[in-house]
């Protein structure tokens, strides 16, 4: 049971208002009593209730109507059904109109707890069940940051003091650099750990958007929004809200931002009722923030709220004594055969892989061994696999350390494709006859390139 859990009773029989605060309130839950429909909707309207308990036989407006309003209004609005002998089959209506559960009268104290207790904890594990499959994914995949270098070293020890806590934390870095994983990982060793964590892609999102996607909105709040939205503060409740690209957000939303993260609270666009923001804020950058903000592009007062803890991740290029490590990881994960065993690296491929000054980081690297675990054909990358495959050819490859036939392999894909795969004028260009040139072709495995 939460605390702060808010119930809203609409009920017209004092006794039976009064009955329920008593029982409700004495198990820590802020119960409230609206003695008629019309009330209760003009509450709703006004505040926000975790769940609703609705009186079927109301004399101004019947709860039918009332629960299609609430449901209309928030579709994942929680209300149990207060239905009198003889309404069972309304009450079975209601259900499925979307009511979650419904008691008969007169109930006992313990039957009114029991429900809403089981209404609570079936909103917790819908709300959790939304980001189920995803947060599965990034905790399998956020299981560790790979490296023993010095510098990972660092990064992992801040990771390990800061989790515990609830610090706000800033991760700079360049692109590519695993802060969203970092994040993560806080996250999954934090005391929230069993609750969401929200990402905000703060670079891809519409300006003019923002603030009904951070904040949520009411029905009718401007046009387009024919139904409330839970924003990504409200999802987040419990756990972690992460903003990626924070310097992305204009001035406007930074200001709003932040009276966000000074008051712990907010509202839905449209409305004026204040959410109590039980969060954990957490953000990364790869810009500059201290020259963002001597070019008046970003909140100074934001920045020192947010850089409460402050990591550092380090591009590849300082770290690469760790590449080994993350090729056999990525291998691990995207080289599996179809006999189960794992693709490995020549120590040729290997060298030429630790030549390139990888410019996107651990991103681009993942996303080389992906490519390789594709097209090798073999159980293991060679130097000619990378050259088929496109990675590393023009970006930091040592020429020095090819041997003749890597670079003969090279020469022959360049001179094929230059002809668009035609044998006869391949072969007369390099001063080969056709039997010798297929023999070289697959000799270098280049038969994908087209005849």
């Amino acid at each position: 049971m939460v605390p702060s859990t808010r119930i809203l009773i609409i009920d017209d029989e004092f006794h039976i208002g009064d009955s329920c605060i008593q029982a409700l309130s004495s198990n820590g839950y802020a119960a409230e009593w609206a003695d008629s429909s019309k009330k209760g909707l003009e509450l709703i309207d006004r505040y926000s209730y975790d769940m609703i308990i609705l009186d079927l036989n109301m004399p101004d407006i019947h709860g039918i109507d009332v629960l299609k309003k609430i449901k209309h209004q928030d579709p994942d609005a929680m209300v149990i059904i207060l239905t009198g002998y003889g309404t069972v089959q309304t009450a079975v209506d209601a259900m499925k109109l979307g009511a979650y559960d419904f008691l008969s009268k007169p109930f006992t104290p313990q039957e009114i707890r029991a429900a809403v207790r089981r209404g609570v904890e079936q909103k917790r594990l819908s709300r959790e069940n939304i980001f189920l499959k995803q947060e599965l994914e990034r905790q399998r995949r956020a299981a560790t940051l790979i490296g023993d270098s010095k510098v990972m070293a660092r990064v992992k020890e801040i990771i390990t003091l800061v989790a515990p806590t609830d610090s706000t934390v800033l991760i700079t870095g360049p692109s590519g650099t695993g802060k969203g994983l970092a994040a993560r990982l806080i996250h999954g060793f934090s005391q929230r750990s069993n609750a969401p964590f929200i990402s905000v892609d703060c670079g891809s999102l519409v300006p003019t958007l923002f603030e009904s996607e951070l904040f949520g909105h009411v029905r009718g709040a401007f046009t387009g929004a024919e139904q409330s939205k839970m924003g990504k503060l409200e999802m987040g409740q419990g756990g972690t809200v992460f903003f990626d690209e924070i310097s992305n957000i204009s001035l406007e939303m930074q200001a709003k931002l932040l009276k966000a993260v000074e008051e712990r609270k907010f509202s839905r666009v449209g409305s004026h009722r204040e959410i109590d923001a039980d969060v954990r804020i957490m953000a990364a950058t790869n810009s500059d923030i201290r020259s963002e903000i001597d070019r008046g592009r970003f909140r100074e007062d934001l920045y020192y709220r947010l850089n409460v803890v402050s990591i550092d991740m380090p591009p590849l290029r300082d770290r690469m004594s760790d590449l080994s490590n993350l090729i056999a990881h990525f291998l691990k994960e995207h080289g599996e055969r179809s006999d189960g065993r794992f693709l490995t690296v020549s120590p040729k491929a290997m060298e030429i892989l630790t030549s390139h000054n990888w410019p996107g980081n651990v991103r681009e690297l993942e996303n080389a061994v992906k490519r390789l675990a594709v097209l090798c054909r073999s159980d293991e990358i060679r130097p000619s696999d990378i050259y088929f495959a496109g990675v590393a050819l023009d970006k930091g490859v040592d020429r020095d350390s090819l041997t003749l036939d890597d670079a003969e392999c090279r020469h022959i894909r360049k001179v094929l494709t230059l002809f668009g795969g035609h044998r006869s004028k391949t072969s007369a260009a390099l001063g080969i006859d056709r039997k010798t040139l297929r023999e070289k072709i697959r000799k270098c495995r280049l038969e994908s390139v087209p005849d």
